[in-house]
């Protein structure tokens, strides 16, 4: 007889600033910052197995956060199957989402009755202890184009008024986020930059009405600053926006570009306002 399975969706995250908040206890680091979720995501598939396995677009994956969190929730093997149209390491936070839509998916297969609150968390902590991401899980978790400013809560969120808004992206090569992570002269450059436009983000909550370019040049604005912004397509092509009038910045973190307009090579996604769920 074929084992029960049970699947889960996530979206994928696109952080635009982000400030690492540094803690000993991996269920309080996280970080603060700017991001939104797009329509594409992970759907992730979750069933009984004789042996534990993980595959990605159906190839075997080490995949240490995802393998975190089915530890974190039972010593049973399970079979997890990540399917995603989005690129692993190019800073669309597919660690997080992946993890995410894991725990919904292991919660309810296996009749554990937790909140999805703490599903989050779990997936939050796995994030922090493999180094693979502090924030995505925050906003995979509630959805939409969030800030975050709240010291020693990973998940809290403010949304911002963005109306709805097409986004189009462009990925060139990733930024395996445990070296930036485990770099302390970049992370002290990231912090730097990141403290200068957090409060211009807040700002915008404030706000009943955002601007998508406005949150894109403060994204620049810290991209630059924080010394993250080296690729040379990247820069090119945010140049080339910029010359055509439209904003763009690069993507956090993977040698990538958004923008508000279309450009070269560039695929469309939208934001979207809709957090992990459980798929019927």
């Amino acid at each position: 007889m074929a084992s029960k399975v049970v699947r889960a969706y996530a979206p994928g995250d696109v952080s635009g600033a982000f400030k690492i908040m540094p803690h000993v206890d991996p269920e309080k680091m996280h970080s603060l910052g700017f991001s939104f979720t797009v329509s594409q995501g992970v759907t992730v598939m979750v069933s009984e197995a004789n042996e534990g396995s993980i595959t990605f677009n159906d190839w075997p994956i080490e995949f240490p956060t995802v393998k975190a969190v089915a530890e974190k929730l039972s010593d049973r093997p399970l079979r997890i199957e990540i399917a995603s149209p989005l690129p692993l390491s190019c800073g669309f936070g597919l660690s997080g989402a992946s993890a995410l839509a894991t725990a919904y998916a292991t919660n309810t297969l296996l009749y554990l009755d937790m909140s999805d609150e703490a599903l989050a968390k779990i997936a939050h902590i796995a994030e922090v202890e493999n180094l693979t991401g502090l924030g995505d899980v925050c906003a995979q978790f509630h959805g939409g184009c969030l800030v975050k400013v709240r010291k020693g809560d990973p998940l809290a969120a403010q949304q911002l008024g963005v109306p709805e808004q097409a986004v189009y992206y462009r990925y060139f090569s990733p930024i395996h986020t445990r070296d930036v992570l485990s770099d302390p002269d970049q992370k002290r450059a990231i912090n730097e930059a990141a403290d200068s436009v957090l409060a211009q983000f807040a700002e915008l909550t404030r706000q009943e009405t955002v601007q998508f370019d406005d949150c894109l040049r403060l994204s620049l604005k810290f991209a630059r600053e924080s010394g993250l912004l080296r690729d040379p397509q990247v820069r090119e092509t945010i140049n080339a926006v910029e010359a055509q009038g439209g904003c763009a910045s690069m993507i956090m973190l993977g040698n990538a570009v958004f923008s508000s307009m279309p450009f070269a090579g560039a695929e469309a996604t939208t934001i979207s306002h809709r957090g992990a769920y459980l798929i019927p």
